[in-house]
């Protein structure tokens, strides 16, 4: 899988298990590189990306607001 993952939800329930699902997947990789921390981004009610980063230290999840 590529990181940044970009979502698009359309509703409450959706977008809990598609964050959960790309969380799970950062965190598959994190863990392989024991280098990056994730990030997720919101920017918007329905827009979101999650992110391997090195900003945030190995081991951490991270939210961002951007709208």
């Amino acid at each position: 899988m590529n990181f940044p993952l970009t979502l698009t939800v359309a509703d409450r329930q959706s977008m809990d298990s598609e964050l959960e699902a790309a969380v799970a997947a950062a965190k598959a990789r994190a863990l392989a590189e024991k280098r990056h921390g994730i990030l997720v981004t919101r920017h918007g009610a329905d827009k979101f990306t999650v992110d391997l980063s090195e900003t945030v230290p190995f081991g951490l999840t991270r939210e961002h607001q951007a709208w």
